[in-house]
């Protein structure tokens, strides 16, 4: 009797788990939701116009989705200049995560006065908590950089400055700070100006291009892991040898007027996208 009653109750079992609706993936909606944000960050009316036009140059929407970038993160961003990604990077982390934008300390003296500026800039920006949330503005000195409390961030970008350390001899002390500051597991991202393989390196510090194999070289001597790389930045029109390196091109624009549309049609330099990770 018990066994033809288990019978008859299986078909209606299994018309029930039929009829059921599927459940979404958790994963699928917390990506749809990441997704939002980041549209909602790039295409905001605070957004200076004049950087908004060089979206088509530096990809930030397919940038920070290789880095993997999440609005849950501790992220920092390393010397952001006059704040071209702290416009998305902000917003994008307002409501559940923290944005860091690492500057030169304003206690260093003799320094160049237009880092005096971008961090004030960068203040009276963040000053507007509506859009921007709660970000910091933490100094570090260049010569010693520490980033923050050992394995504080999810997350440490930079975009075009590691040539600037290659040129000053500070490189190696820049990566073992985002190794330190880094949890185990975060991801280091790295925008730069890409020199062709084989470009020596005083060709390098002089021009404003590094090569990939260098910027590699760096990141695994502090402990870090190459990921994955991306042509996501590159730009096959730049030749990467030019007068006055690579602040020939836009937006810099070290060139004779009469030059002006040449290097407008190659536009903004050719740059390799690295994705490291801290073991």
């Amino acid at each position: 009797m018990k066994r033809l009653l288990l019978v008859a109750l299986v078909p209606a079992l299994l018309i029930a788990h039929a009829d059921a609706p599927a459940a979404k993936p958790a994963k699928a909606t917390a990506t749809a939701t990441t997704d939002a944000r980041l549209e909602t960050a790039l295409a905001s009316s605070t957004r200076d116009p004049k950087n908004v036009v060089r979206d088509q140059y530096r990809h930030p929407r397919e940038t920070l989705a290789f880095f993997g970038v999440k609005p849950t993160q501790t992220l920092i961003e390393i010397t952001p200049g006059g704040g071209w990604y702290s416009e998305i990077l902000a917003p994008y982390l307002k409501d559940g995560g923290q944005y860091v934008a690492a500057v030169y300390d304003d206690a260093i003296p003799n320094q160049p006065a237009y880092r005096y500026r971008q961090n004030t800039a960068l203040r009276e920006r963040f000053a507007n908590a509506a859009v921007y949330g709660s970000p910091e503005v933490r100094g570090f000195d260049p010569k010693a950089p520490s980033f923050g409390p050992a394995g504080s961030a999810d997350v440490v970008l930079t975009f075009r400055n590691a040539h600037n350390w290659v040129d000053e001899g500070t490189a190696d002390a820049y990566f073992k700070g985002f190794f330190d500051v880094l949890k185990s597991g975060g991801t280091l991202g790295v925008v730069d100006h890409r020199a062709k393989p084989g470009t020596d390196l005083e060709k390098m510090k002089t021009s404003g291009y590094l090569t990939e194999a260098l910027v590699i070289e760096l990141a695994q001597k502090a402990g870090f892991k190459l990921q994955d790389k991306s042509e996501i930045n590159a730009n096959p029109k730049d030749t990467t040898d030019h007068p006055n390196g690579v602040w020939t091109l836009p937006p810099t624009n070290q060139h004779d007027a009469k030059d002006d549309a040449k290097y407008k049609a190659i536009g903004e330099s050719d740059r390799m996208t690295l994705r490291f990770v801290k073991p």
